[in-house]
């Protein structure tokens, strides 16, 4: 049986995704324990989370951003290449693992085309992501106290889906 123990002392994980992710541990026939992340949920509200997790499961976003400046005010580490975190609805139902690609730090206004097209969100279009990414780092900066700029470091982090759980007609794991 897997516990928080075993996923090491930092990170906490519901019963739902402790469930989740031994389903995986399962399906996969190794324990990957070692290269767990995080669960979590995208955006910063319920729709919001809802609709990305939905396109991650389309196989539509294979890309998220997020402000540097929230890891370091959150004592938190950056993902790195080849870890795993599940993915999470609001409520906290998980919905699939993705392994982590590649991870880079770029100021705001040169994250491009390609990067904004590979997160799924919108038109697809740099425009559509800036605007959108604007608005978001910006309730991320009030949330941190920091001033919004267009130098801001945003980590850009590519992924993979790996697993999609159980569900009708889920996938088995990817690896």
């Amino acid at each position: 049986m897997i516990s928080t123990q075993t996923l090491g002392s930092k990170l906490e994980l519901s019963p739902r995704a402790l469930a989740f992710w031994a389903g995986f541990v399962s399906e996969a026939g190794s324990d990957a324990s070692a290269r767990l992340y995080e669960s979590f949920h995208f955006g910063d509200s319920e729709s919001l989370a809802d609709e990305l997790a939905a396109l991650v499961l389309a196989g539509t976003k294979r890309a998220t951003a997020s402000l540097f400046w929230s890891y370091e005010a959150d004592h938190k580490p950056m993902p790195e290449p080849g870890q795993l975190s599940i993915v999470e609805r609001w409520s906290g139902e998980p919905v699939c693992i993705i392994e982590t690609s590649s991870v880079a730090v770029l100021p705001f206004d040169e994250v491009g085309a390609e990067f904004a097209a590979s997160e799924g969100e919108g038109d697809g279009s740099l425009d559509y992501w800036r605007r959108g990414h604007r608005a978001y780092f910006g309730r991320e900066c009030v949330r941190i106290g920091r001033e919004p700029s267009a130098g801001m470091p945003v980590v850009c982090e590519s992924f993979k889906v790996i697993f999609r759980g159980a569900a009708p007609g889920a996938r088995r794991p990817l690896t």
